[in-house]
């Protein structure tokens, strides 16, 4: 089978080399075209020269296209991987930094909350542009794979006006699966679920294990497991209140909703310093900045080390490529996806996106009718459904009025702040981050006319936040090479987590 598939962001290690892998240990995939791009040449030469090594060392012909011209990457494209994070570590670090001058204290900050939705302004405005350029060279047919976030805001803007046919990707329905497993003495293969939601806020409502239903068994076993009842405590917590195990890290979890970051001098009762997925203020810049500066930096010991086996057995256990094996081949195969909700989830609006289970197979990708969420669990996914719809309208019409009220209604930031710091702080990130947001200009000006003119109403102070830890330099880093290479090569950077402390 030959096929051409591209990787937009394609200077993203973590992802860009074990996708490639997943797709290439296929049988059937062994003479597709790939081509990479990206807008950072240095990171892109290094991964290509990385992957392609990969590729030789594994015995395939393939050559990989590799160029800053993303038009040319993506002609003739049937399949593209989208990983790009828009504005780098510079725009993240604002999105975390600016939002704590205000008190809002995010471990995350890249699915909702003041950094997922200014995150989402940048990415909506290049994610149209991305879907341009796809209409226009790549295959008719073509699909694209989304695993950048905020996962349900781009999803939603490139179906409803990017006009390309776009599924999310995201792994953290599997992570759950195996923690459920887990507290009940079981295998992962013995629970059978069924997860629906939204992505980051998608609920285990079904758990059975031999056809018992287990899903009255989780509180107690979560709270007598060891480590999990000082890790996930937000999770348990909402487990404990709404009756059903979320899938997203107590970290990510906890800025969804109003209840666990709102107070700087609580925070750490819900959290945990162990990994920084269990709550770390700002846990994840440290982590990204941490291993892209490593990557860097040890670089040229990568080409050095055995390169990546391909095979059955070596796949990891993103969707992407099975979904296209599923569509290629017919083989049959069952996931979890993000995709427009047309009615699979009755209770959740039908212009959302949800994350639901769905299979595919030649036929394309079929996603099945839930039906109602729990009550209280499509009140929590419904609050931020309303953020996601002002934030996409926002961000595809330059509106910062829809903008600021996206704000005023996101859980944790309306928690925090009143309408006066909302407006004030929204006017710091529209001005920082100018050179992302080409569809604010004029908000911008008057945003900048505002703060040079206008004598500060609100008083802000800076904060390192209520939990966080220094970014490690080169030495540091240095002290657990493995460790540190392993952040640097992972997509999924909290895999394997050290027990809480």
């Amino acid at each position: 089978m030959s096929f051409k598939l591209a990787f937009i962001g394609a200077g993203s290690i973590g992802f860009t080399r074990a996708l490639l892998r997943d797709v290439l240990s296929v049988p059937e995939f062994k003479e597709v075209e790939v081509a990479f791009t990206d807008i950072d040449e240095r990171n892109l030469e290094m991964v290509t020269a990385l992957c392609q090594r990969d590729v030789d060392e594994n015995g395939l012909r393939i050559r990989i296209q590799s160029t800053t011209n993303r038009r040319e990457a993506l002609a003739g494209a049937k399949y593209i991987f989208n990983v790009v994070r828009i504005g780098g570590l510079e725009a993240f670090q604002q999105d975390i930094d600016i939002p704590l001058k205000y008190g809002v204290d995010q471990c995350v900050g890249d699915t909702l909350s003041a950094g997922g939705i200014m995150y989402g302004q940048r990415g909506i405005a290049e994610m149209l542009r991305i879907c341009q350029d796809i209409r226009e060279v790549a295959q008719a047919d073509c699909l694209l794979l989304n695993y950048a976030n905020p996962m349900a805001m781009l999803t939603w803007a490139c179906n409803q006006y990017g006009g390309v046919k776009t599924v999310g990707l995201c792994h953290g329905v599997q992570g759950g699966h195996k923690q459920i497993a887990e507290v009940l003495g079981l295998q992962k293969k013995e629970v059978d679920i069924v997860c629906a939601g939204i992505n980051h806020q998608t609920w285990y409502i079904r758990v059975q294990h031999d056809g018992e239903d287990m899903t009255g068994k989780l509180l107690e076993a979560f709270e007598q497991h060891p480590e999990y009842s000082q890790t996930e405590k937000v999770r348990i917590d909402m487990l404990r209140r709404f009756g059903y195990y979320s899938t997203e890290s107590n970290g990510h979890l906890s800025e969804y909703v109003p209840w666990y970051r709102k107070r700087p001098e609580e925070i750490k009762e819900w959290i945990d310093l162990g990994s920084w997925i269990n709550g770390e203020t700002g846990g994840y810049l440290r982590v990204c900045t941490e291993g892209r500066d490593w990557f860097k930096e040890d670089f040229p010991n990568w080409m050095k080390e055995p390169a990546m086996v391909y095979g059955p057995d070596e796949r990891g256990q993103e969707h992407g490529s099975y979904i296209i094996e599923g569509l290629e081949t017919g083989r049959v195969y069952r996931g979890h996806f993000n995709v427009v909700n047309n009615g699979v989830i009755s209770n959740l609006p039908d212009d959302a996106v949800i994350e639901a289970p769905g299979y595919v197979d030649r036929n394309g990708i079929s996603i099945p009718v839930v039906g109602e969420l729990p009550l209280g669990c499509a009140a929590v996914c419904n609050v931020s459904i309303s953020v996601q719809r002002l934030s996409v309208e926002a961000a595809v019409h330059g509106d910062d009025q829809l903008l600021r009220q996206a704000m005023m209604m996101d859980p944790l930031v309306g928690a925090v702040c009143n309408p006066i710091e909302i407006w004030q702080m929204v006017d710091e990130l529209l001005v920082a981050q100018a050179k992302w947001l080409p569809q604010y200009e004029e908000a911008i000006e008057k945003a900048r006319h505002t703060r040079a003119t206008t004598e500060q109403r609100v008083s802000t102070k800076a904060s390192s936040g209520a939990a966080r830890l220094q970014v490690k330099d080169i030495e540091e880093l240095k002290q657990n090479r493995e460790e540190a290479r392993k952040n640097a090569s992972e997509a999924d950077k909290a895999q394997e987590r050290p027990a809480g402390r």
